[in-house]
């Protein structure tokens, strides 16, 4: 756990400057971000399918650097699928030992973070920053979404558009 408190360390030389905050459902993990995301998409593999037993998956893309915990980082657990392991081997999901909500996909580089647990007002108010720009594997789709995105059968830009 020192590794991971050391990349999402407490910045607290005031270079942080938050803009989100998110949570997980019982509010014993909290963490902000300090820029918007780089990208959003949504992902219909069947790993995401399965995991979030939902037919997607709606991830907002953040630097690791732009992410800074504020409470809980002894409740977190994390999970990589690849190797079935609960241990934290990247890339992995990492979620609430209390509640079980997923927080969000750790990548080596990346903080895959999921808008639905930013608080964004009441009513919400998505920012622009947060909407997905595509669909990615969009060929194993458990149901069909009609609207102007882009659908990709694997990675974006790397795989054929549907």
């Amino acid at each position: 756990m020192k590794e991971f408190a050391e990349i999402f360390g407490l910045n607290t030389d005031g270079s942080f400057a938050p803009k989100y905050q998110a949570s997980c459902f019982c509010n014993a993990i909290k963490y902000e971000v300090c820029a918007d995301p780089v990208d959003a998409k949504i992902c219909h593999c069947k790993a995401c399918q399965k995991l979030h037993g939902a037919p997607m998956q709606w991830a907002a893309i953040f630097h690791k650097h732009h992410v800074r915990f504020l409470e809980g980082v002894n409740h977190l657990v994390f999970y990589n699928g690849e190797l079935n392991r609960r241990e934290r081997i990247l890339p992995c999901k990492v979620s609430c030992a209390l509640c079980g909500t997923l927080i969000a996909d750790e990548g080596r580089r990346m903080w895959l973070a999921f808008p639905s647990l930013f608080d964004f007002g009441s009513p919400p108010t998505v920012p622009d920053a947060f909407k997905p720009t595509c669909h990615i594997f969009y060929g194993v789709r458990m149901i069909d979404l009609y609207d102007d995105l882009p659908k990709w059968s694997g990675h974006k830009n790397e795989s054929a558009l549907i």
